[in-house]
């Protein structure tokens, strides 16, 4: 499938293996990876990162396989999710990013166009998690709230 933005296809990732239970050389059990994840969150480490870390450092592979759920469901059950999900706020983040560069380079006529696909990719997305209820009806976001919502 090509991509939304570009007329390319895009890279092939590798496939994951269809074994269904979490490999025997994982140590830890449900519980200490369930505190392990508790632990980070309070950190306030993203779901993406706790996932790494866990891999990393901890040698879980894969959280889904051994826990039987992810590790959002984990922070959800918790009640230590974050207000913004972690696609949106990343993509808030880069539009930041993008705008704080525009100030400096006024005539960047190429950010310009990463500014405007950053911002249809937010509003496609917010109306998304809209519809789904993660975000309020009323929930939305403008150019001066944008560094309180990112910070």
């Amino acid at each position: 499938m090509a991509r939304m933005h570009s007329r390319k296809k895009g890279k092939s990732g590798s496939t994951r293996p269809i074994i269904e239970k979490s490999p025997e050389w994982v140590t830890h059990s449900k519980e200490e990876i369930e505190k392990i994840i508790l632990k980070l969150a309070k950190a306030e480490h993203r779901p993406s990162h706790i996932g790494l870390v866990l891999r990393d450092t901890y040698g879980v592979p894969d959280i889904k396989k051994a826990l039987g759920k992810s590790v959002s469901a984990v922070l959800k059950e918790q009640k230590l999710q974050t207000k913004i999900p972690e696609d949106l706020f990343y993509l808030l983040k880069k539009e930041l990013m993008i705008r704080n560069h525009m100030e400096k380079n006024k005539k960047d006529k190429v950010s310009k166009r990463g500014l405007q696909l950053t911002e249809s990719k937010i509003h496609r997305l917010v109306k998304y998690y809209k519809r789904k209820e993660v975000l309020s009806r009323e929930w939305d976001y403008t150019k001066d709230q944008l560094k309180f919502l990112v910070a």
